[in-house]
């Protein structure tokens, strides 16, 4: 019995072994065996600047086409609604991919599956340069959000198994100030493009940037086995109506979905209202109005220590009341005012989105891969929900009932919010 169990022993430790050498620097240095609980490994600097950029490149599409929301409704000669459902119908796609990953996503390899989401999505954003119609741009919209979705919930499940304990904080910090730059600069280029090159070099760019993506997950990090041990055996269905018991876990996901619903509804039809009298801005004029997000870069990284210090509850509220703060000002027909309102709508937004996910992690007992999954299908619906309602509400009533509608989703996430734990 002592000798096979030294044998036991030494083949364990062979085959650990092993297992790390199969890592490539960014792997193996994300979560070292030797790493302290107190210091941050080496190499964390340069990791965190390749998980910001990965983040950028995966959902760099997903809002960059609401910056050029305005051409498209004249370039397919549809209405504001129909429009802005097209385009934010990667919600859809997002919302069922972020379901079916986090099913599978013990039986998916990480580095595979995120390499080839990335390149996939290169085929429906490049077509969409060529979409004949509203139908074929909305159903390549979907395939976008399939892949994006497919590569976020992957990366996501990546980081927190691999980062070390004192990692974790800064590698979920920089991925999160990657999507929120994504919504800045993706906006951006998006104008500068369409308004210089017009709306098909557009796509094709957007294209190239997610073979860039690819690119940088196969130089960056090399494959390793997801944790199946941390998984029990219950069926993903029956891990998914048990999150659905869960009361404080059914909060956060319906406060997911007014979230998005808020967020999409603000930045989605706020465009129509920048370019039309009295404010009348050009094309490259609304891309710049979209430094807006600067300040929600900043603030989005403190979320983390402030819902640790005051609780998830008062977090949350505050976020929610910040941007409803927002919502008068967008009312305003002076332009200063008008960005004033969507600075306090995107802080308040992404600060609210970024403590919400982080307690759904701690809420859920277990089977924490469908716990999130099942968050960012919430959310994503939201998304989806949200266009459709408040572009109905654009068209046949205008701005003001559409801002109605996104404070009555702010007031439902704020009553949702008293099921959380403090």
């Amino acid at each position: 019995m002592t000798g096979s169990a030294v044998v036991s022993k030494d083949e364990a430790r062979a085959r650990g072994m092993r297992e790390r050498n199969d890592m490539t620097d960014l792997s193996a240095s994300i979560k070292p065996i030797a790493t302290t609980m107190n210091a941050h490994s080496p190499g964390f600097a340069f990791r965190s600047l390749v998980i910001g950029l990965t983040a950028f490149l995966t959902v760099v599409d997903l809002f960059a086409t609401q910056a050029i929301l305005p051409s498209l409704t004249r370039h397919y000669g549809v209405t504001p609604a129909a429009m802005g459902f097209a385009v934010n119908a990667s919600t859809f796609g997002m919302a069922a991919a972020s379901l079916v990953v986090g099913f599978f996503s013990p039986r998916i390899d990480r580095r595979t599956g995120i390499l080839l989401s990335l390149a996939l999505l290169a085929v429906p954003t490049s077509l969409l340069a060529v979409a004949p119609n509203l139908a074929v741009f909305t159903a390549l919209r979907v395939a976008q959000g399939l892949s994006m979705a497919s590569a976020f919930a992957l990366t996501l499940a990546y980081l927190g198994e691999q980062c070390s304990a004192m990692d974790a904080g800064g590698a979920f910090a920089a991925y999160i100030t990657g999507n929120v730059a994504s919504n800045l600069v993706g906006r951006l280029i998006s104008a500068a493009l369409a308004d210089g090159l017009g709306l098909a070099w557009n796509f094709y760019f957007f294209a190239a940037l997610n073979l860039t993506g690819a690119a940088l997950v196969y130089f960056t990090v090399n494959r390793v086995r997801p944790m199946h041990a941390m998984m029990p055996a219950a069926a993903p269905l029956a891990a998914t109506i048990a999150h659905w018991r869960n009361p404080q876990l059914r909060a956060s996901f319906g406060i997911g979905f007014c979230i998005l619903f808020a967020f999409i509804g603000t930045f989605t039809y706020v465009n129509f209202v920048l370019v039309r009298p009295p404010l009348s801005l050009g094309m490259m004029d609304l891309g710049l109005v979209y430094f807006v997000f600067l300040p929600s870069i900043v603030t989005t990284l403190l979320a983390g220590r402030v819902a640790a210090r005051l609780g998830t509850r008062p977090t949350i509220w505050g976020a929610l009341a910040v941007a409803g703060l927002g919502l008068p000002l967008m009312l305003s027909p002076r332009l200063g005012e008008v960005l004033a309102g969507m600075v306090l709508v995107g802080v308040g937004t992404f600060f609210a989105q970024a403590a919400a996910t982080g307690f759904v992690g701690q809420a859920a007992a277990d089977n924490r891969g469908i716990a999130s999954g099942t968050y960012l299908t919430c959310y994503f619906c939201g998304g989806l929900v949200g266009t459709a309602v408040l572009g109905r509400l654009f068209d046949a009533f205008g701005w003001q009932a559409c801002v109605f509608g996104v404070g009555a989703a702010l007031a439902a996430a704020a009553l949702l919010t008293f099921a959380l734990k403090r």
